[in-house]
């Protein structure tokens, strides 16, 4: 997490209060356990990023060291980087939709079945490992290392508002942007919801690419198989936890592979069938 991510903490503090006071006594309400699984997610992802952020830092500068343009660090620029990034982003984030290795980081936040600000902070502590690589041609296109950081900052910020059930449609902007609208339905498990809406800032890409789906029916929030636990060290890893044993269990190295990197939907080697 950067400095500016760090800075917005009271800003994450005060309008998760006020998103409570608002919510008192609603079916949406926060609820105690849901919340601290939420936040320990935030808590663990701080700390995670303290670990990271000097390598994944490394990287972008050897990276930016063998680029092939120098976009420069005017308005144009700006601009270029913040839709680049983006584009990362649902790169990135669709790929964790459709490849299971990447589900198992990602599932964590999709696993509350509230919806609200706190849900934004139920990120993942092992996203940092395997999620950088999809940013490493921003550097390599001459993007400057400290405005890659800074932009992907940017979108988590505004991702962070997109958290709410309190907010509805908002108009021609949602032709653009991504909206809570749009991202409800992104959290939603209802079938016509899954695996769309993918866009961290825009929701060009999804319009582009097929993944858009607009809010019609209230979402039915969480995972179409619920986790069953506010343990925070289970809701993290269980999902590793299924990929080890079917990677034990298998009879191959393809077995395994699919394991691994098949969809998320993958159930594991099917049993031996009897003669």
């Amino acid at each position: 997490m950067s400095d500016i991510t760090v800075a917005a903490i009271p800003f994450f503090a005060v309008s998760m209060a006020l998103e409570a006071y608002v919510l008192y006594r609603s079916p949406t309400a926060y609820t105690a356990a849901d919340t601290l699984t939420s936040l320990s997610g935030g808590v663990g992802s701080v700390l995670m990023t303290v670990l990271t952020q000097p390598v994944r830092f490394a990287i972008f500068t050897m990276l930016y060291s063998h680029r092939i343009a120098d976009l420069g660090t005017g308005l144009l620029g700006a601009i270029a980087l913040l839709f680049a990034e983006d584009f990362c982003f649902y790169a990135y984030h669709r790929t964790c939709h459709s490849t299971r290795l990447f589900w198992a980081v990602h599932q964590v936040h999709h696993s509350s079945e509230s919806y609200n600000l706190s849900t934004a902070l139920r990120q993942s502590w092992t996203t940092h490992f395997v999620g950088m690589l999809f940013w490493f041609p921003l550097p390599v296109l001459g993007f400057r290392p400290e405005h890659v950081v800074l932009a992907s900052s940017i979108s988590l910020l505004y991702q962070y508002v997109l958290h709410t059930g309190t907010v509805r449609k908002l108009g021609p902007i949602e032709w653009l942007m991504n909206t809570p609208s749009h991202h409800r339905v992104h959290h939603g498990s209802n079938k016509q919801y899954l695996d769309r809406n993918h866009g961290g800032i825009f929701i060009l890409w999804d319009r582009l690419f097929g993944t858009f789906e607009p809010e019609v029916a209230p979402p039915v929030y969480g995972l179409t198989k619920p986790v069953g636990s506010f343990n925070p060290v289970y809701v993290q890893l269980c999902e590793f936890q299924k990929i080890f044993w079917d990677v034990v269990e298998s009879r191959s190295l393809a077995s395994g592979f699919h394991a691994v990197f098949r969809s998320p939907s993958y159930q594991g080697p099917a049993p031996d069938i009897a003669p």
